[in-house]
């Protein structure tokens, strides 16, 4: 009952701030500990999918803001205040407050350190951070700014050491589980353990983080990280693990990440995946199907371009309905349909000519032969009109726990920040050492004449390669 009465407290103070003469004596009245530790149970509950308390953690911070800034040197010789200075900091405060409240305390060094290193994280100095934070082991320190001492050396460590960075992060929710610590050290868990190819873990931390956290305000950050990581690791992670995740999701959110997979994937010619993610989507839950989602309808056939009949595949196509697309899926769907049509275009056959003609007539056809290799028509078939190039996700650089993060549930599933759709420029020249793909049907070349339906196929596949520049934004 102890907290439940910390919090009504807090919202109680929250209702006299709103609008009362007196709300400033009585946030004087409480100790900065007390706000604090307010704002940590109002961000648990953010975590648990509580996103009306949304606004009352925006006002939280506000206030205790306020309240560090007139902190004086007296407030801080209670252990407890200056902890909380530190989960504020570490919550995402503002890093002026901290250093100007941390400079008028008298407090132990290594308190004094984990604040110059707080400070160093959120001004945007990780080198410094580190090197100021690296002798402190979380562990060592009380739990209440352990936990979000491990959270931040392990988003510091992500790149540079991945190994402690994980470690870390499992002592930040072993000291804080149930929190919205937790929450971030799952979220980054997955990152990290995709990026490393470690599929047993980030399937681990998935479902974890599904089965806890799915309704988090920053939920949409983990689908973002999950639909990468499937992509990432395609060849070690089944689909029958992919289905165990999934299906604790909601039937609305599974189908979303569904077709982001589905998309991906078929971007990237993993049809097998492509197909599997665009079954799965279609099919739905609880007998609600999909099949009429233009969405999927795309998806689905972008992954059997190269397997299926091209009559199929045109007349699927030519079924969806633009107008319940978003622009960069209309320009993929341009891209497919161009694709398709080429694929049925004549094609001259490039026929090399016999050594050693047998006989005057040979010799002409082998000339002829020549002569239409030479023919420019037979180059490269024309780029994509409509290609959208990759747009990189910038680099989230949210603090350890981003206490100001729009609310964004995974049904939107946009990645933060999401890849805004761009101009839709030609696209680039497809590379030169593009594999091609044949069809299962296509014939074996068993001389040295180039099958026309072969060097379709092989233009074909350069074409599918440019789709690689499709990955506008995510379904919306």
């Amino acid at each position: 009952m102890k907290g439940g009465s910390v919090i009504g407290g807090a919202i109680a103070l929250l209702l006299l701030a709103a609008g009362s003469p007196s709300a400033a004596s009585a946030q004087e009245a409480l100790q900065p500990y007390q706000l604090v530790r307010s704002l940590q149970l109002i961000q648990d509950r953010i975590a648990g999918g509580d996103h009306a308390a949304l606004p009352m953690q925006a006002k939280l911070l506000e206030m205790i803001d306020a309240r560090m800034r007139d902190a004086n040197a007296g407030d801080f010789k209670e252990p407890k205040n200056f902890r909380a200075l530190l989960v504020y900091g570490m919550s995402g405060g503002n890093p002026v407050t901290v250093a100007a409240a941390a400079s008028r305390a008298m407090t132990d060094p290594q308190s004094l350190a984990i604040a110059k290193g707080v400070v160093a994280y959120l001004n945007g100095r990780p080198a410094e951070a580190i090197e100021t934070l690296k002798p402190i082991d979380p562990m060592s320190v009380p739990a209440d700014i352990g936990a979000f001492l491990a959270l931040v050396k392990g988003s510091l460590l992500a790149a540079d050491d991945p190994a402690t960075a994980l470690r870390l992060l499992d002592e930040a929710r072993l000291l804080s589980p149930g929190t919205l610590v937790e929450e971030a050290a799952l979220r980054r868990s997955v990152g990290i353990a995709a990026a490393q190819g470690d599929a047993a873990r980030f399937a681990l931390a998935s479902t974890q983080y599904v089965a806890s956290y799915l309704y988090s305000p920053y939920a949409s950050q983990f689908a973002d990280a999950f639909v990468s990581g499937i992509i990432a690791l395609h060849m070690a992670i089944s689909q029958d693990k992919i289905a165990d995740i999934t299906s604790m999701m909601d039937p609305e959110r599974e189908k979303v990440i569904y077709l982001r997979i589905a998309r991906h994937a078929a971007i990237d010619g993993m049809t097998e995946l492509s197909a599997f993610a665009s079954a799965k989507a279609e099919l739905g839950r609880n007998g609600n199907g999909n099949q009429d989602d233009p969405r999927t309808q795309l998806y689905s056939g972008l992954s059997t371009m190269t397997s299926a009949s091209v009559d199929e595949v045109r007349a699927k196509l030519g079924k969806i309905d633009r107008g319940k697309l978003s622009q960069s899926d209309r320009d993929l769907l341009d891209a497919a349909q161009a694709v398709a049509g080429e694929v049925v275009a004549p094609v001259k056959a490039a026929v090399k000519a016999d050594a050693a003609p047998a006989t005057a007539a040979k010799g002409e056809d082998a000339k002829s032969a020549a002569e239409a290799s030479a023919d420019p028509a037979n180059a490269d078939l024309p780029p994509v009109e409509g290609a959208m190039p990759d747009q990189p996700a910038v680099a989230s650089s949210d603090p350890v726990v981003a206490a100001s993060d729009p609310a964004k549930d995974a049904s939107a599933v946009s990645p933060p920040p999401a890849p805004q759709p761009a101009e839709t420029p030609a696209a680039a020249p497809a590379p030169t050492g593009a594999a091609p793909v044949v069809q299962a049907s296509a014939p074996v070349a068993t001389t040295d004449a180039q099958d026309p339906i072969d060097a379709a196929v092989t233009s074909t596949r350069r074409q599918l390669d440019q789709i690689d520049q499709l990955l506008g934004a995510a379904p919306k």
